[in-house]
């Protein structure tokens, strides 16, 4: 094991994060409190021959095979500009360092310190940073408008295939309170819409309340002034809060959005996964949420190639999102992931030539939904809120779509070009009102109404 101690005269450091939202999070917490060491931060995109940091920190990710090579590469990547003479000292965190410590101190041995998940108090130290403030505060990464809430850590499910809980431990919520004056302090930096996020958002308050306390917990969130949009994701379909839907379908501060990762419709291959719902379960759900929330928009996550997914599991797969026609879809191929209940029950017994095929075939379905569904918006006016300015036109969202993993909706500029006192700029950050005005598989298309 390595042997960790402290940086001296620390001037320069770069933080790289991998992974998902919930790391960028940590990450967020981690930079606050590197700015208030007076401590320079180098871009996460900047090259290390140009920055020459004293320090690289990477927040890995550890989650499936694909994740845990890039966090990997990246290591790699920093151990050769190290070895060029452009890096101080190499600082690995986060997930994968977790799980795999001992392995990496023993591979990488030009690594310098390693911390795990929680180690955040121990890296701070290491950096010569102050332990006496707390990780309420954050430096946003993401732009100023929205940033994710993190509602709690860990998961308390038991699916087959996931390595979550071997890394991230029992499911542990946020007080209320603490999550209240995080957003509030979000708010004070202009941010007005928060993606609440966790393992599984529905598992939300039982260890702490006793009971299920997302719908509570986003009324009062909603009451903080400054804050406009609440996104859910990362909700699970087993025991499904119904009274987030009442939530949900009645306060205009919460999105007509829910990001559900389903993984599959077969009754059996959920079983197999261990997913502690069916197929009539998880389509009285869908229908419940329809029904509901009227016009919401469902964003789901697909496992393909599992080894309980035969021809026929695959081919109920297809025909089930055909029928429920989600408006966003993402899928992913099984990997094994050691120690898990698969790795030591199953044989990954499909191909990888097949997983492929099956993905290919799914993701063909989706597009073509997904182009029939963006096209019936076309001619409507919408709200949305400005992320981005690019040259001759704006990028923003509706409620419809959340930021990195959904589509976009462009807003052509050309009308406003013979307005000398027209700035684009002026309007990241804020809400407009759009004309829908052509529409593709993933992106839309729109003038300012």
């Amino acid at each position: 094991m390595l042997e960790i101690t402290g940086l001296s005269k620390i001037r320069k450091v770069q933080l790289i994060t991998m992974g998902c939202s919930k790391n960028r999070v940590d990450s967020e917490k981690l930079l606050s409190r590197i700015v208030e060491g007076g401590v320079e931060v180098v871009p996460e995109e900047a090259d290390y021959e140009s920055s020459r940091p004293d320090a690289i920190v990477i927040n890995t990710c550890g989650f499936i095979q694909d994740a845990k090579k890039e966090s990997i590469d990246e290591i790699l990547k920093a151990v050769d500009a190290k070895i060029r003479g452009y890096v101080g000292r190499i600082v690995v965190c986060g997930c994968l360092s977790e799980r795999y410590r001992s392995e990496l101190s023993t591979a990488l041995p030009e690594v310098d310190a390693l911390f795990g998940s929680f180690e955040w108090d121990r890296l701070a130290a290491y950096l010569n940073l102050s332990s006496k403030k707390g990780w309420e505060k954050r430096v946003l990464t993401t732009p100023s408008h929205y940033a994710y809430l993190k509602i709690a850590e860990g998961c308390n499910r038991k699916c087959s295939y996931c390595a979550i809980p071997l890394i991230k431990g029992k499911f542990r919520s946020l007080s209320i309170s603490a999550l209240e004056k995080e957003a509030r302090l979000l708010a004070k930096q202009g941010v007005r819409e928060l993606i609440l996020i966790a393992q599984d958002t529905t598992y939300y308050g039982m260890d702490l309340y006793g009971r299920r306390m997302l719908a509570p917990l986003i009324e009062r969130l909603s009451r903080i002034k400054g804050i406009e949009w609440i996104r859910i994701h990362y909700s699970y379909p087993a025991q499904f809060p119904r009274d987030v839907l009442k939530v949900m379908a009645e306060n205009p501060k919460v999105c007509k959005y829910l990001d559900i990762p389903l993984q599959h419709c077969s009754t059996r291959v959920l079983k197999v996964m261990r997913r502690g719902v069916d197929l009539a379960k998880t389509q009285a759900l869908i229908d419940d949420l329809r029904k509901t929330v009227k016009g919401v928009s469902l964003r789901t996550t697909m496992m393909v190639g599992h080894p309980g997914e035969g021809k026929r599991e695959f081919e109920q797969l297809l025909n089930f999102v055909k029928k429920n026609r989600f408006e966003m879809l993402g899928a992913f191929t099984y990997s094994e992931e050691e120690g898990t209940f698969d790795a030591k029950n199953y044989r990954d017994n499909i191909t990888p030539k097949e997983k492929k095929r099956r993905y290919e075939a799914l993701m063909k379905l989706q597009s073509t939904i997904s182009l029939e569904n963006n096209r019936k918006r076309v001619g409507g006016v919408e709200k949305v809120i400005v992320d981005e300015y690019r040259e001759g036109f704006l990028l923003a969202r509706s409620q419809r779509e959340s930021p990195e993993v959904d589509g976009q909706i462009i807003i052509d500029l050309t009308p406003q070009r013979s307005k000398p006192d027209f700035d684009a700029r002026r309007l990241i950050g804020k809400f407009a009102a759009v004309r829908i005005i052509s529409a593709s598989s993933y992106d839309l298309t729109a003038t300012l109404a």
